[in-house]
């Protein structure tokens, strides 16, 4: 078991995610996500929601997630916006790149909520699995 040390945040952590494949099946992919504290990504999404004109209906966890879901779904852009503010890296081989991540979002659309879905529960719920 790892030492926790507070002060000494780590710059990123690694995840496989697991997602459906169009055509049946699981894939899967191995990302660098960027660390951020649960304060730093609920500002995060504060901004993201702001930017969308999006309000939550409460501070709920579901009308959060409803809201971000919603704010997520505005532009065809924004997922891949989104991922790439919270990944660092992945094991494909494609560059990870923006436009690797848009072409990855649009043959792949279970990816890019599994990646989203993965990133929140780790930094807001500090869950280890998908």
């Amino acid at each position: 078991m790892a030492k926790i040390v507070l002060g000494k945040r780590p710059k990123n952590f690694k995840r496989v995610v697991s997602f459906d494949l169009p055509e049946g099946g699981k894939g899967s992919i191995e990302v660098s996500f960027l660390y951020r504290t649960r304060t730093e990504f609920g500002a995060f999404v504060d901004e993201l929601l702001d930017a969308a004109g999006v309000t939550p209906a409460s501070q709920s966890d579901e009308d959060v997630k409803f809201s971000l879901a919603k704010a997520l779904e505005k532009t065809v852009d924004t997922n891949s916006d989104y991922i790439m503010k919270i990944v660092d890296g992945w094991n494909l081989d494609a560059e990870f790149s923006r436009d690797s991540v848009q072409q990855m979002c649009d043959e792949y659309p279970g990816a890019s909520q599994a990646l989203i879905d993965t990133y929140r529960m780790a930094i807001a719920e500090g869950r280890l699995g998908n």
